[in-house]
């Protein structure tokens, strides 16, 4: 039987190795960019917001509103002071180009 602590070590191990094998998501440079805009935007050009570009990561797809396309959804976090954000940027899949189509921005946070 296996020592606990090496199964933890091998456990942790296989989680980094997964994390470091997802590549990039493609616009993850113009999503960073696109979500200090709209975080500025959302807090009024508030100096200390800030974007966390190590935390983009694809989140799927979402259908076009017109016609049969589909749109990349990239997700990056950030913050205003004590808030934090999720973004959601959203991008038409375009071989070799990074055009904008929407973006969201939700405050994490428990209202209730």
């Amino acid at each position: 039987m296996r020592h606990p602590v090496f199964l933890a070590c091998l456990a942790l191990l296989a989680g980094t190795v997964a994390a470091q094998a997802a590549p990039r998501p493609r616009c993850a440079d113009a999503a960073v960019k696109q979500a200090q805009k709209l975080l500025a935007f959302h807090s009024d050009n508030d100096d200390r917001a800030t974007v966390d570009p190590g935390s983009v990561k694809a989140v799927g797809t979402v259908g076009a509103l017109a016609g049969k396309g589909r749109f990349d959804v990239i997700e990056v976090e950030g913050s205003i002071y004590k808030g934090n954000y999720r973004m959601r940027l959203i991008y038409a899949q375009i071989p070799g180009d990074c055009v904008l189509m929407g973006q969201e921005i939700l405050e994490r946070s428990d209202p209730y």
